[in-house]
This record gives structure tokens, sequence and C-alpha cells, in this order.
């Protein structure tokens, strides 16, 4: 007697029921490695980001695959506000960083060298100013 074992993700049993979905088209999802039982092996890259309960910003605090935003979410709060340290949480799938090339740096900020007008350097404050 053979037994057949399918390995189930987050959102299956829903998609199997005809229900569930995601809000992105097949034909726009990014392409992932598919088992032979036709079920994708990679999900997405989510960067997370959280607003601790003292600050006005949001920290970037780790990254975690997930199948979708709603899963990312979860999973953030799972993972990074196990002390109830946050009040909100941010996820953007990694594809969609784009960032500057920290070797390129000294060429990518040069411009604002020649701008000291911007930083009060050339300015004299009185010895009785202890604050600024």
């Amino acid at each position: 007697m053979k037994t057949l074992m399918i390995k189930q993700y987050y959102g299956d049993y829903d998609a199997m029921k005809g229900g569930g979905g995601s809000e992105i088209p097949a034909d726009k999802k990014p392409a992932a490695k598919t088992l032979s039982s036709g079920v994708s092996s990679e999900w997405p890259l989510w960067e997370v980001f959280v607003r601790s309960k003292q600050g006005l910003d949001h920290k970037h605090v780790g990254s975690l695959h997930a199948a979708d935003a709603k899963m990312a979410i979860e999973n953030g709060r799972d993972v990074y506000t196990r002390r109830q340290e946050g009040v909100s949480i941010w996820v953007v799938e990694s594809k969609h960083i784009h960032a500057s090339n920290p070797d390129e740096a000294e060429s990518f900020y040069e411009p604002a060298a020649d701008k000291v007008y911007r930083h009060p350097t050339f300015y004299d404050l009185p010895d009785s100013l202890t604050h600024m």
C-alpha cells in the first residue's frame, strides 16, 4: 500500500477549495521553482519595518520569506514583535527596493560638498551658548 504525502503551504487549502487567491495576477507573479507536485518551493523575500511605541518612524528590523503581503505581516509580527514592542508593521517585497551603490558613494554625494551654506560651520558662537 502506497501513501501519497503532499506538503501543504500557507494558503494552499483555500486555493484547493476554490477560494482565497492572491491580489497579484498569475502572469505578474515572480517565477519560482516548482516541485513535481506543482507546489512552489520558493517564496519572495520581504523586508520588515517596525514602528516602536517610542518612535514615529519605522525602522528596518529584518527580512523573511512569505507567500504574500498578509502572510509577511503576520510572520513579521510573530518574529519581530514578540515582546509587544511595535505598534505598526510595514512589509515591502525586496524586489521593489532600489538603492544606491555604496562603492559609488563618493561620487554620488560629491555635489553636496560644494554647498557650504547648508552647514553652519563658519559661524562663531558665543561661549555662553551651550546647546545648539
